[in-house]
């Protein structure tokens, strides 16, 4: 009976050694899965500043007749593409449409011979562009302000820009668009002008920038609501990585000037200790953590960074495309038995705890 209880407790403690050993085992492995790694890749990097504008007539012509009187015909449609010079309209003057009307009664002959004594008058274009509105219909009857066509030289984006990004927009940039009402029509522009006056937009100050697609696609109508990202900057070609793999390093504020514990005056400790801790953080250098092949510790190496977006940052120098990168995972940290303060994998001590429990 004893052998059989030793027995028992001996195989529950062997069990027990084995399930405790693959279940850590489990979590070791679980961890691990839980780092990303990644290798610098060539790539752009593009900062953009996203808005919304409108599509508009960059010049806007009205075509009024130079006389009063009612419209014989109209030559063009809506979209047909017209010369400077060109006949659109012809129209008959206040006094020449009341005599034709009158010479009907009498025929032929009498109509013929005021047509000849009152000439027509033509709309003329006076812009090369497009006919973008059509408003009357021959038999109506038109004065001297009524606009009888528009025409249009060309089609522009006119985009509002945030002040707060005005200063970053420059002529010359080069702009992507989209329309809503064709999201999938896609065009690239540049920009051709900024407004010099500010207009107030739901309380909000804002710029005016006109820019000039490349093609004007046949879908592209007056009054469209667009998408714009206009790009301050872009590189191509340039050694990239996410920006998770990247981190900073930040000095010890208590190396700066007029920290605790510095000698100086007294004036020192308020506003430079605060000044000085600033510049501190803000001059910390940059850096990766390498996993190389046959060594468990990931290795801290220093890199030299450029231009970043909201996803990838430069890499100028400090790593190539074959190094393995990691990148930090949410629920795995790295030990690091150099110094775990300054190791991105461990979580921060608080600041005057020591290493010695009470």
């Amino acid at each position: 009976m004893k052998k059989a209880i030793i027995l028992a407790v001996i195989g529950l403690m062997i069990g027990g050694t084995v399930s405790a050993y693959f279940i850590f085992r489990n979590k070791d492995t679980a961890k691990k899965s839980e780092i990303k790694i990644v290798s610098p890749e060539m790539g752009k990097i593009e900062i953009i500043i996203s808005t919304t504008g409108t599509v508009l007539p960059k010049n806007r012509v009205e075509m009024k007749p130079t006389v009063d009187g009612r419209v014989d015909s109209i030559l063009v449609e809506e979209g047909d593409k017209v010369k400077k010079g060109r006949i659109l309209a012809w129209m008959s003057s206040t006094e020449r449409a009341i005599l034709l009307d009158a010479a009907r009664s009498q025929g032929a002959e009498a109509i013929k011979h005021w047509e000849e004594v009152y000439k027509q008058t033509p709309i003329i274009a006076q812009i090369d562009g497009e006919v973008i509105v059509r408003n009357i219909e021959p038999g109506q009857s038109v004065t001297k302000t009524t606009a009888v066509l528009v025409l249009s030289d060309k089609l522009v984006i006119n985009a509002k820009v945030d002040e707060t990004d005005i200063g970053k927009v420059k002529v010359g940039h080069e702009a992507k668009i989209s329309l809503d009402a064709y999201p999938e029509v896609r065009e690239r522009g540049t920009v051709t002008h900024i407004s010099y006056e500010s207009k107030m937009v739901n309380n909000v100050t804002t710029y005016d920038v006109e820019i000039i697609p490349n093609k004007i696609p046949s879908v592209f109508r007056s009054g469209m609501s667009s998408n714009v990202d206009i790009i301050q900057e872009r590189k191509k070609d340039i050694l990239i990585l996410p920006l998770a793999a990247v981190r900073k390093d930040s000095k010890d504020s208590k190396d700066s000037k007029g920290s605790k514990g510095s000698r100086g005056s007294k004036e020192s400790t308020g506003s430079e200790e605060s000044k000085d801790k600033k510049e501190s953080i803000n001059s910390g250098e940059s850096y990766v953590m390498v996993k190389r092949e046959g060594v468990l510790e990931p290795e801290k190496v220093i890199v030299k960074t450029g231009l970043a977006d909201n996803l990838n940052i430069e890499i100028v120098s400090g790593v190539g495309t074959d190094d393995k990168i990691i990148i930090e995972s949410k629920k795995f940290s790295l030990s690091d038995k150099a110094g775990a303060a300054n190791n991105p994998f461990m979580p921060s001590r608080p600041a005057g705890a020591s290493g010695r429990g009470r």
